[in-house]
């Protein structure tokens, strides 16, 4: 394609009924307005979690895109050009049946904690006032019956998806008064909603509904194993709620759009992934990314329960954090909460070269042809470690904003870009190679894992029907090394607002501590945002450059005399 020079969105309205789509669906995944057919997603506050819920709602309205397409071609503009219309008479539904093998991430909770135990996530969705118990059953029984994750049962290290069917809805339902559902009471039946999970009965669901009657909108508390569902599960779960419960009140049958991949498919071509030639060769890529790292050490001591501190951000900074930044230096949202955990950790350590684990959401379709993963519930999680080396760092430079950040930014960004499918093939090495598994198993854990969780919508004013109540969303508690800290976007009616929840092995530190490193963090994130809010900052990396082979100095030194 001709290259496009324009460096500000021209801002033109949708001139196809594809491009309106588009734009529509944009706005609606980012909370905006409107949407300019110029607009770039990312540039927009979106990401990879975001951007698998444009394909899925592109798809429901006649357009077939991948998350692949998102970040290739990024417009609206440029996504209508390529996308292609809908044609389900191809698209079969994978229900998920028969044997599935444990993926990494569940190998590696079997080896910390076991499979069995009380690892588990919960939300509290609006339901719609005068609902029956009749239809709220059938509501979720055809939510059960399309997606085999909900079915499946743990025989030891092999779990088995059920037919649809084969687990009832109206034995993991419960009623209640909603004038008892105060947070005392919300917190008791969460508690008991846990323990009645079972996996190697299973029992993966249960759910509480707190019926108001005709009075106002009821509440349906959802605890799921942590086996069957992850943060992007939600998203799906509460659209195919919406949408059986449609379905009912209008006297038909709900139709789900179809699962193109189930988890059963995904789990079995990790597999076959683990031991492929192409995943082998990433050994010493990951071996050196753990070697000779300072800020490693063993994990955190299992007896001790976790401390947990919850840190937010401002609105105007995590505005800029999400839009501001991201488009200055063509780099996504995780490239850019990560460079601020770095430079963080680097200077509470006293180390530039600083190790830790990042978590992702895992559904890399890229690892095999014709995988859609957008409508699959299931655990897709995937962790891998991440050392950027930062290099010298001049830290007066650093916490104005000067170029000392934007240099880290930019090799934070390559750093993870250089990692093959986002850095997938780590836990397949890991936990199911048995050639390569002792290698990396030798390796000390890092200190510290980060996982960004994506936008979620926080409703204001008249309740809305299958959203989480208030600031509801999916969490669980559960801490995997020294530090964890968990981050997500909320997007309130004064905009969106970065929440960071930290959790920490006390005996190894204090709470002062936890709180000076989130300080720093978001301290790092703000000279970002100044960063980048100058008119000389940002830029290009050689990640960007797909068609010519330039290094760092090669680009700088052209930005330098010919603008950006």
């Amino acid at each position: 394609p001709a290259p496009d020079f324009a460096s500000v969105s021209s801002g033109r309205a949708p001139r196809t009924p594809q491009e309106e789509i588009l734009c529509r669906l944009f706005a609606e995944v980012l909370g905006l307005d409107q949407v300019s057919i110029d607009d770039g997603f990312f540039e927009l506050g979106g990401d990879s979690i975001i951007s698998l819920q444009v394909v899925s709602r592109a798809h429901k309205a006649g357009l077939t895109i991948t998350a692949k397409d998102v970040f290739q071609h990024k417009t609206p503009q440029a996504l209508a050009a390529i996308a292609e219309p809908v044609n389900d008479r191809h698209v079969t539904h994978d229900d998920g049946q028969g044997d599935i093998p444990l993926t990494p991430i569940m190998r590696q909770l079997a080896e910390r904690d076991g499979l069995t135990g009380p690892i588990h996530q919960a939300m509290t969705v609006w339901t719609p006032p005068a609902m029956s118990m009749d239809d709220l059953t059938a509501t979720l029984q055809s939510v059960l019956d399309h997606h085999g994750a909900l079915r499946m049962r743990l025989d030891r290290d092999t779990l088995w998806g059920r037919p649809p069917g084969e687990v009832r809805a109206a034995d993991l339902l419960r009623r209640s008064d909603a004038a008892t559902c105060d947070e005392r009471a919300l917190s008791e039946h969460r508690e008991a909603a846990v323990r009645h999970l079972d996996p190697e009965s299973g029992v993966m669901l249960q759910a509480d509904w707190f019926d108001a009657g005709s009075r106002a909108p009821g509440r349906l508390l959802i605890v799921a194993h942590h086996l069957a569902v992850d943060g992007v599960s939600w998203r799906i779960l509460q659209e195919d709620l919406a949408t059986a419960w449609d379905a009912i009140t209008s006297g038909e049958v709900p139709v789900l759009p179809p699962v193109s991949t189930s988890f059963r498919t995904w789990a079995r071509l990790l597999t076959e992934a683990a031991t492929a030639r192409s995943t082998v060769e990433e050994l010493p890529i990951w071996l050196a990314t753990s070697a000779s790292a300072r800020t490693s050490e063993p994990g955190p001591q299992r007896a001790a329960e976790p401390d947990a501190l919850r840190m937010m951000l401002s609105v105007e900074t995590t505005t800029a954090v999400l839009t501001t930044v991201p488009a200055a230096f063509h780099a996504d949202v995780t490239e850019v909460l990560l460079t601020g955990m770095a430079l963080a950790l680097a200077d509470w350590r006293s180390d530039t070269a600083v190790l830790a684990a990042l978590e992702r959401h895992g559904r890399e379709a890229g690892l095999a042809d014709g995988v859609d993963l957008s409508r699959t519930v299931g655990w897709f999680t995937s962790t891998h470690p991440v050392r950027p080396d930062l290099g010298e760092v001049a830290w007066e430079d650093v916490w104005s904003g000067g170029h000392g950040v934007a240099a880290a930014v930019k090799k934070v960004k390559e750093h993870l870009r250089a990692l093959p499918n986002n850095g997938i093939g780590h836990g397949l090495l890991r936990h199911l190679n048995e050639t390569t598994a002792p290698a990396l198993a030798e390796l000390d854990e890092p200190f510290l894992l980060f996982n960004y969780l994506g936008r979620f919508a926080m409703t204001a004013g008249e309740p809305i029907p299958w959203t989480p109540v208030g600031e509801d969303r999916p969490a669980a508690v559960t801490l995997t090394h020294t530090v964890d800290v968990d981050a997500m976007t909320e997007d309130t009616p004064a905009g969106p607002r970065l929440v960071a929840d930290w959790a920490w092995d006390p005996g190894r530190l204090a709470e002062e501590d936890v709180r000076h490193l989130g300080r720093t963090w978001f301290r790092a994130l703000e000279a970002l945002v100044a960063c980048a809010e100058r008119g000389d900052a940002g830029g290009r990396t050689p990640s960007d450059l797909g068609l010519i082979t330039l290094t760092q100095d090669d680009i700088d030194q052209l930005e330098m005399e010919w603008g950006q």
